[in-house]
């Protein structure tokens, strides 16, 4: 930051829409103390209300979309033993290919809060394939709003961004993680694209993807201070209106208008409205 630059940080409360917290299922942590330790600090920065999203995809067998609201309730319950002040919700991070086998009765019970009608929809880490859209759109059909979780990662999307915006055109969310966002590697590919959703207001949501771990903080509030330097509102909306608006099953309300640096010309790629 230069000096005499204004300082943002994140809202005193925020939403976690992407989290590995429910424990022994997936890569998240491997027991409920683990589980407990992560739920600590992310109400220690402020998250007031958390989405248990485990990977829902054939190499994690034990995540079974039938059990996952009573491991969230059993998890909420022990943490609330445990003295801790925060919300949990019900979900999953879905692939996207097992998604189309899924039943209606499954794919309701990986939707947020399990209203099935917004679903957390993993990206890829490899090459897209050509038909990806069309994908997204046969799940989009059955009556989901599709939260697309980091995108910023994906080489297709990397070096094609206009894949991307012409999704956010055509009605799917966008949400980058926390720790692209504030990462100090310059170089890197993922940091570049999660600071150009968020600088261009193609970005919907923020959100830590924590696995647990040795980690003394899940990364949220960083992300989110580090977006604020970037469209200060526009990061406090993204941890606050947007994911309660997803959780209710209800539109987003309006962005608030992305504050432009004196001169800055906008990426080609991006030139579209919010």
């Amino acid at each position: 930051m230069s000096p005499g630059a204004p300082h943002y940080s994140a809202p005193a409360v925020m939403i976690d829409l992407h989290t590995h917290v429910l424990p022994g299922i997936d890569d998240g942590p491997a027991d409920v103390a683990g589980s407990l330790e992560v739920l600590a600090v992310a109400a220690e920065e402020g998250t007031v209300a958390l989405a248990a999203t485990p990977h829902v995809r054939p190499d994690h067998p034990d995540v079974v979309p039938a059990e996952l609201g009573r491991r969230t309730a059993e998890l909420a319950e022990a943490a609330s033993r445990a003295g801790l002040d925060i919300e949990l919700v019900a979900g999953g991070e879905v692939d996207l290919v097992w998604a189309q086998q899924a039943d209606d009765d499954a794919l309701r019970a990986v939707s947020f809060g399990q209203r099935g009608h917004d679903l957390l929809v993993e990206t890829p880490y490899g090459e897209l394939p050509d038909r990806f859209e069309d994908l997204l759109f046969k799940l989009s059909v059955r009556g989901f709003r599709l939260l697309l979780a980091h995108p910023e990662r994906s080489p297709t999307f990397q070096h094609d961004r206009r894949r991307l915006a012409t999704l956010v055109d055509h009605g799917i969310l966008l949400q980058v993680t926390a720790v692209s966002v504030s990462s100090t590697e310059r170089r890197s590919r993922s940091r570049r694209l999660a600071r150009d959703l968020v600088r261009e207001g193609l970005a919907h949501v923020i959100a830590s993807d924590t696995h647990g771990g040795h980690i003394p903080r899940t990364g949220l509030r960083d992300g989110v201070e580090a977006a604020a330097q970037l469209a200060p509102l526009r990061a406090q909306w993204m941890v606050t209106d947007a994911p309660a608006a997803i959780l209710a099953g209800e539109p987003l309300p309006p962005p608030p208008a992305i504050e432009r640096s004196a001169g800055r010309r906008l990426p080609r790629l991006l030139r579209r409205s919010t």
